[in-house]
C-alpha cells in the first residue's frame, strides 16, 4: 500500500486544476498523437481537479500550441556566430595527412 499521506496527494491533485490539454478530433481509431494530424482541430480541454472539461477550440495544432503556451518567448535575433578553433577534444577527428600531388 502506498505511504503518502493523504494531504501530500490532494496537494499535488489540485496543483493541476486548471492545466490545459489538446486532443485532437479525429474519427475512428486515427492517430491521436499531438504531432499527428497538425491540420486537424482540436479540443482544448481544462482540468478541474476531477475530470477534464471542453475549455475551447482550435483549428489547427499551431493555434493549440499558442493557446496551451502563451508564455513562449520568441527565439533571439540572429547574431554573429562563435568562433571555434581547431581544438584537441576527443570530439574531433584528427585530420588525414594531405597527398601530394
Amino acid at each position: 500500500m502506498n505511504d503518502e499521506p493523504l494531504s501530500e496527494w490532494a496537494e499535488r491533485r489540485y496543483a493541476k486544476v486548471g492545466r490545459l490539454r489538446a486532443i485532437p478530433l479525429v474519427t475512428g481509431d486515427g492517430p491521436k498523437g499531438a504531432h499527428l494530424n497538425p491540420d486537424v482541430p482540436r479540443a482544448i480541454q481544462r482540468w478541474n481537479g476531477y475530470s477534464w472539461e471542453p475549455h475551447g477550440f482550435a483549428s489547427n495544432l499551431a493555434e493549440a500550441r499558442q493557446i496551451l503556451y502563451p508564455e513562449v518567448i520568441e527565439s533571439p535575433a540572429p547574431g554573429p556566430a562563435p568562433r571555434l578553433g581547431a581544438g584537441t577534444g576527443k570530439h574531433r577527428k584528427p585530420q588525414a595527412p594531405r597527398s601530394e600531388r
